[in-house]
Formats: structure tokens, sequence, C-alpha cells
């Protein structure tokens, strides 16, 4: 059964992804075998700690943290970092949640890192207290909030400090984990998106982070809800409490060595925050092969992959032109350039009216530029997608 002939059935009109694996338009696709690791897995029953535990071997293997488990996306993943650094090891705290009355529940951020994914913080319990003037953004200075002021705004109160990652974070990460671990604090970094380079899968645990998120659906190649939560062993076993069923005469729960840290509840809770941030056996096997498989492809031969797509599409438009993603190393992009906004507004439009629609990454159309980025492309999607750039862009 193809996929087209799926969707056709279900009267859902397909689109060319040249925009990169956006959420809003269904991700990426998947390589074969992570396609067959998720059908293998359906086919049988295990216990979910189980899975979840050979997930974690995994994720440390190639993260260097000490434990992690899969979520059901990102924002799954910092919801239950977020549970994880207010009830600790607490059962009784994780059973309350999110009502944090009496618990440690804020997450300081800086001001210039907040953003529409940290809803996650609050929707576990916790509250937003917001740190610095980010004057370099907003234009009448060149200063942002400094790691004296992250050190300002710890409390008693505090549950953790929140980062969002990316190359125009500041201050950077180590001087974060310096002021936060000072004071006794846990750091958890939201990292969806900073994939590629696969070398990040370790960088933010190397810099001390005690949490990191990533998203499983994007760059990783794995299931599209599926996220990766990883960090220290007591932290992410805590997490784990907070989303596994745990509907079971206490006396049969053993804990896994990797979760060793459950061994410390005093009791078991019941169903958690997290129970909505669940993965499935398909998901978590997806996931552990496409880790594996982007975590030891050579990052030179994706690079040349990506790039032979968009050089396969760059003579369809003329002075369309091959740029590095800033924000990405080894990731190509296509830019199609302009005259002004309502130029790139009008052929972006025409783009999407077309029969299949394509999506091209319109970020940055203020300033009349649209790119095609390759990640979420078919190949055999190719020449549809030239006569597309060609009639509408040239």
């Amino acid at each position: 059964m193809s996929a087209d002939g799926l969707y056709a059935r279900l009267g859902v009109p397909r689109i060319i992804n040249a925009y990169g694996t956006n959420t809003r338009l269904s991700g990426g696709m998947m390589a074969p075998e992570v396609i067959a690791a998720m059908a293998e897995a359906s086919r049988a029953c295990v216990e979910m700690h189980h899975l979840q535990a050979a997930a974690s071997r995994v994720i440390a293997a190639e993260t260097g943290a000490e434990a992690g488990i899969v979520t059901s996306g990102a924002a799954a993943a910092l919801l239950l970092g977020a549970a994880a650094c207010m009830a600790r090891l607490d059962p009784a705290a994780m059973n309350r949640l999110p009502d944090a009355t009496g618990l440690p529940n804020e997450f300081v951020v800086l001001r210039s890192q907040r953003n529409m994914y940290d809803r996650a913080l609050r929707a576990a319990g916790g509250r937003i207290v917001e740190v610095g003037i980010p004057d370099r953004l907003s234009g009448p200075g060149v200063r942002d909030a400094s790691a004296g002021e992250v050190a300002e705004a710890i409390t008693e109160r505090t549950a953790a400090v929140y980062h969002l990652a990316g190359g125009n974070a500041e201050p950077p990460l180590p001087e974060i984990v310096r002021v936060a671990h000072a004071r006794g604090v846990p750091v958890l970094v939201d990292a969806a998106a900073q994939l590629p380079p696969a070398e990040n899968l370790r960088r933010f645990i190397e810099d001390g982070a005690d949490l990191v998120c990533f998203s499983g659906g994007k760059a990783i190649g794995g299931p599209q809800a599926s996220g990766i939560l990883a960090g220290r062993r007591d932290l992410v076993s805590s997490a784990l409490a907070q989303m596994l069923d745990l509907d079971l005469p206490e006396d049969q729960f053993v804990a896994p060595a990797e979760f060793a840290a459950l061994n410390q509840l005093r009791f078991l809770p019941h169903h958690g925050i997290g129970r909505a941030a669940k993965a499935g056996k398909e998901e978590i096997a997806g996931l552990i092969v496409a880790l594996q498989r982007f975590a030891t492809e050579d990052p030179a031969a994706l690079t040349a992959r990506w790039t032979a797509r968009l050089a396969a599409l760059r003579d369809a438009v003329p002075g369309a032109v091959l740029v590095p993603d800033g924000a990405k190393p080894g990731l190509p992009l296509l830019e199609l350039r302009f005259a002004d906004r309502t130029a790139a507004v009008r052929a972006e439009a025409a783009l999407r009216a077309r029969d299949p629609a394509v999506h091209v990454d319109a970020s940055r159309i203020r300033r009349g530029v649209l790119a095609v980025n390759p990640i979420a492309l078919d190949d055999d999607d190719l020449p549809l997608l030239a006569a597309a750039l060609k009639e509408c862009c040239a």
C-alpha cells in the first residue's frame, strides 16, 4: 500500500514538503529500516519499562547522558523534564502535579529565550520567572541577561533554570550551569531543533546540562510523534515514573538497572502528569533505530545527499543560490531571492495553490526570500518540484 494510495482513499491531499521537518506539515519521512523496526515492534508485546530501559541504553551511548527515555515529542520531553525537576523522587508530589503547592515550581528563564513551547513548563505546574532585558534583540543596546542576573533570580522556590539552546542564546550554557549548580538547582535544556550537527547530541550534556530535550521526528529521522529526554539518572527516572502506567500491585514492579533510582520511591505513584506524553512501543523502536542511524551516519555524506537534491533544482530558477543554513552546520538551503516582499508573497501563494501543493520555508519572506530545505524531500518529487519552482518563481 503506497502512501499516495492511502491518502487518496482518505481524501487527504498530498503535498511536496520543501519547508523541512515542520510539525504542521507532518514532519519528514523515515528510512526503510526505521519503518521496518516499527512494524516489527507492532507484532509483539513487552513491558514498557523494559523497552524504555533498552532505549535508555542507546540514548546514553549516543548522548553521553546517564539515562534517557523516549517521549511523544520534544514538548512532551520538556513537560516531563519540568515535572521531574519539581517532584524529584517524591511520589506524593508526582500525584499532586500540576498542583505544585508547597513544591519548588519556579523556572528561571531568560526573557530573550521565551518561546511558545515553554508552555510545557506551565502545563506541568511550573511558574516562569523571567530574567533580563534583551536589548541586543530589540535594538537599543547590545546586552542581554548575565549569568549573575540568573543567579540572583534563583531562590528556594526554584525548580530549575530553563535554557533554550541555539546559536543566538546568551549567556553561554556553561555559564548558566555554573551559577545554577552553585545554588543546587538543575538546568533543563530545550534542544528540540538543534540537530544537525550530530555532535550536538553530546554537546549539552558535556556543557553540564542536567536534562536535555530533543525532537525525534526532525533531523534524527524517527517517528514524528517521538522525542528524547536525556540526562541525570534520578531526574530521568522521575520523568519515567510520571509517564508509565503503574497500575499494578506494587510488589510486581521492579525498576530496571537503568532507572534504579525508582527503588527509592516510598510507594508507586498513580498515572502521572506525563500520561499524555507516553510513547508507544512502535515509536520507541523506531526512535532507537533512527537515533543509531543518525549518530553513525557520515556527516559529509549526509550534506552531500542534501546538496545533490538542491543542485537538481537550482537550474529551475534563475538566480537561485545554494547557501549554508547558518543555524544548522552541514545543512544546505536553496535560496529563492525576489525583488521585494510582494513578489515573494505572490510566488509562495502560487506554490501552495498547485496540485500537489508545494510548501517552502517562508521564514524570511519579509526580506523577499524563500528557501527550499532538502531534509523532508522525496527524491521522486524533485522533477515536480523543479517544474513548480520554474513556473512560480522564475
